[in-house]
């Protein structure tokens, strides 16, 4: 298959579902410029502010993107492209960008709360303790996930106990840059909000400062530090980035990181359209993933490991969180949820695209194992496509190094986004009806401060990434998945209490369950009857609460809809 064709029937496709389909949702659901939006309403200068819209997509696409969109599908190859882009096209058009653009709606119009107050409003006060627990399960995972593979990319190697230079300045020019990056993002925050200097002309410096940032990072880094060090300096970096107020990092960090992921992505199609190579991967392998179809541990059968490996290129349970999390608190008018929620979906598919073709442009090197780690694999494969056009023939190192930094980035955005996403839950789940932090007493007042709440979430996070990603990253797919789909039924429920269409809910909703529980209960298969050490026990105890929890909530949607339609 060419990369070119590949690519390009993938984003006319999306596009005609964004055009077509993203609109006809938009007006079955009823969604009103002219309504006030809870930024403007409820504007505190710390979580409710109201940002434009091209500033709040890159704080939602960048804290949305991550790694899933980069790993699940490189992951998920080994059972050929074809598999891989129908899931991503189509499961991005009726199944993640309905369920997107559906939290981020039923958020606004619960003035901007979470999920589990828009599960309340239909479902009642138990459904919403069950969906926050769920939710704050996955939360950790993602911040463990995210955590070791950003410490991954940072960390030097040694050898035999001696530090390998050579080796490790690549993760040592990324560490650097991503530094300086922050700082960057600090500035930006304080003289466009402070200093109410022009967005326009901020931006321009901003992106300028970037550039200067790559420079120096490429050429003096200085820092060489441990997988286990990184991880505890991200953990006290996210902890800090997640109470401050998101005008000082969470909003100016992201709208300039989006300019990395728009740079990369546009560099990516220029050198798959500009190389247009025949990708050498198959497009079929057969439904059982072997030791001849791809490294590391096998992903098993198809079903259900393929809609579970991609994960964020089609649809994500944790995008709702950050939809009815922090998206839908900065939202300056409700006509903007569209293009943000449901074509930043879409977007994400088309990344999901390019990373299928990245690997398949070194699939000799893949299969065997010469090059494994999905990053390093998409940066490889991005880089030597853009490295055959004539005009970027020497660029193939520089490209490498900003594809690796532009992921990090990406996942520092989602790192710190979940932990405030989970400070959240934690807090919420602690509150009673109509109770704010203010109203808390007793142990309940020192459980929902923020940094209380911040902490306990970061030192569980922090310790599970410890583990390694790969150890994870299959129990986090499936807890993903499986929020998607209690998303999916809480937003259904919710627009079939107040009169709206939801039908485009019900099947994706039942297909996600089906999906999910089918690969929680291999992982509890694999965690306890496989035991190395004590983390699978844990491993196994989170998938069986993951079920539980699951089952019982989707029993609740089923009869709150069942209910509805009867009343109907």
């Amino acid at each position: 298959m060419n990369a070119a064709i590949l690519i390009g029937i993938g984003i006319v496709l999306l596009l005609c579902g964004y055009l077509f389909y993203g609109r006809w949702l938009a007006k079955q659901w009823g969604v009103d410029p002219s309504q006030t939006t809870p930024a403007h309403e409820l504007e505190d200068g710390d979580d409710y502010v109201p940002a434009k819209a091209p500033v709040l997509m890159g704080h939602h696409f960048s804290s949305i993107a991550g790694a899933g969109p980069i790993n699940g599908p490189i992951q998920a190859a080994v059972f050929g492209w074809v598999p891989v882009m129908l899931w991503v096209v189509i499961g991005g058009i009726f199944f993640g960008a309905v369920h997107d653009f559906g939290a981020v709606f039923s958020s606004i119009r619960h003035k901007g709360q979470s999920l589990g107050e828009v599960i309340a409003d239909s479902m009642g006060q138990t459904a919403k303790k069950l969906f926050i627990t769920f939710s704050y399960l996955t939360l950790l995972l993602v911040v463990a996930a995210f955590a070791s593979i950003v410490a991954n990319t940072f960390k030097a190697t040694y050898v035999d106990g001696v530090l390998d230079t050579a080796a490790s300045a690549a993760n040592a020019s990324t560490a650097m840059i991503s530094i300086l990056f922050i700082v960057i993002a600090i500035v930006f925050g304080f003289m466009v909000y402070r200093k109410n200097a022009g967005v326009g002309i901020s931006t321009i410096l901003g992106v300028v400062a970037i550039a200067l940032c790559m420079v120096i990072g490429y050429n003096f880094h200085p820092i060489y530090l441990s997988g286990d060090v990184w991880m505890i300096i991200i953990g006290v970096y996210i902890a800090i980035a997640s109470v401050t107020p998101v005008w000082i990092l969470l909003q100016p960090r992201d709208y300039l990181s989006s300019f990395l992921l728009y740079g990369m992505m546009i560099i990516a199609i220029v050198g798959i359209f500009g190389a247009h190579p025949e990708l050498e991967i198959p497009a079929f392998t057969g439904f059982v993933d072997s030791a001849e179809h791809g490294v590391g541990n096998s992903l098993g059968t198809l079903f259900p490991a393929l809609f579970i490996t991609i994960a964020c290129g089609a649809i994500s349970g944790f995008h709702s969180l950050v939809g009815s999390g922090t998206t839908a608190k900065q939202l300056n008018n409700e006509k903007d949820a569209l293009p943000i929620a449901y074509g930043g979906m879409l977007i994400e598919c088309v990344l999901a695209l390019i990373s299928l073709c990245a690997v398949g442009y070194i699939w000799a090197e893949y299969v065997p194992g010469g090059i494994t780690t999905p990053t390093a694999v998409f940066a490889t494969g991005i880089s030597r496509m853009c490295a055959t056009i004539p005009f970027l023939a020497g660029a193939e190192s520089f490209i490498y190094s900003m594809l690796i930094l532009a992921v990090s980035a990406f996942c520092l955005t989602s790192l710190d986004t979940a932990t405030r996403l989970a400070r959240y839950m934690f807090q919420e789940f602690w509150l009673k009806p109509g109770e704010t932090e203010a109203d808390a007493t007793g142990v309940r007042k020192v459980l929902v401060n923020k940094y209380v709440s911040t902490l306990i979430t970061v030192v569980l996070g922090v310790a599970l990434g410890m583990t390694g990603y790969s150890k994870i990253w299959a129990l986090f797919g499936a807890a993903n998945q499986l929020l998607a789909a209690l998303g999916l039924m809480g937003v259904a429920a919710w627009l079939g209490k107040i009169g709206r269409n939801n039908k485009m809910f019900i099947f994706p909703m039942f297909f996600m369950l089906i999906v999910t529980i089918c690969s929680l209960c291999q992982t509890i298969f694999t965690n306890l009857t496989n035991v190395v050490d004590v983390w699978n026990y844990v491993r196994g105890g989170i998938a069986i609460l993951l079920v539980v929890l699951a089952i019982v909530l989707a029993v609740m949607g089923v009869k709150t809809l069942t209910a509805q339609k009867k009343e109907a």
